[in-house]
């Protein structure tokens, strides 16, 4: 059985039966919601969803200290590999790769995504994803990144059926918890992780305010405590 920790923001760690630690979009440095204190102390594989900061400034230090695997669009691994970052693997929408315990798809999803450099220009990221990963169990959970719902959440469903899915809920820059109601009638999952909301003040949306508008369970992390799912 997996834990699934959240960091804060959109943050998770994943650490499989084998021991395996899989991270999904490392924000660390600058992220308020990152528990104090918390420390890796293995990552096999980074998934990330798209280029903004919030979800990929933490890639090139735990990149530099455990050699994971990178796994992003072919834009955003083509720019980690000239930063310096090994083991990038780049895939695309539809394509699913095998790693360690689990096997990956990428997804669309509804947003932007850019690289932000120090001299204020921003790199093109390529497209925006999200992430089924598939357990050794046959079971799935759905990452969503950052999106609006979107009609062909559906087709995740048909193809892909996650019994958790992991939504963004914030508001102004993702969708709010009434498209995340509208994201959970489509994907139909059997439990909800609300993400990307209370980081900063400008993301109103609240996990109970989600709940009220669906009958699935949403589960609330504590940032740092593990929840084995």
């Amino acid at each position: 059985m997996p834990q699934i920790t959240w960091l804060g923001h959109s943050t998770f760690s994943l650490t499989l039966a084998s021991g395996e630690v899989i991270v999904i979009d490392p924000f660390i440095a600058g992220n308020p919601s990152f528990p104090a204190g918390y420390a890796f102390s293995r990552v096999d594989t980074i998934l990330i969803t798209h280029g903004h900061g919030d979800h990929l400034s933490g890639v090139q230090g735990l990149a530099d200290e455990f050699a994971p695997h990178v796994v992003a669009n072919y834009e955003i691994c083509n720019w980690l590999t000239a930063q310096g970052v090994k083991n990038t693997a780049p895939m695309n929408f539809g394509g699913t790769v095998p790693i360690g315990g689990v096997k990956v798809t990428m997804t669309p999803a509804l947003h932007s995504s850019a690289i932000e450099q120090p001299d204020g220009r921003n790199v093109y990221g390529g497209q925006p994803g999200g992430y089924v990963v598939r357990f050794d169990d046959g079971r799935a959970a759905y990452f969503a990144g950052d999106t609006d719902v979107f009609g062909d959440m559906a087709l995740i469903r048909e193809m892909h059926a996650p019994e958790l899915a992991v939504l963004p809920i914030g508001d102004v820059y993702t969708m709010s918890p009434r498209g995340a109601a509208v994201a959970a009638r489509l994907l139909q999952p059997k439990l909800i992780v609300p993400a990307h909301y209370g980081t900063f003040p400008v993301l109103t949306g609240t996990p109970a305010e989600l709940q009220a508008l669906v009958e699935v369970p949403v589960l609330v992390l504590t940032p740092g405590q593990p929840v084995t799912w």
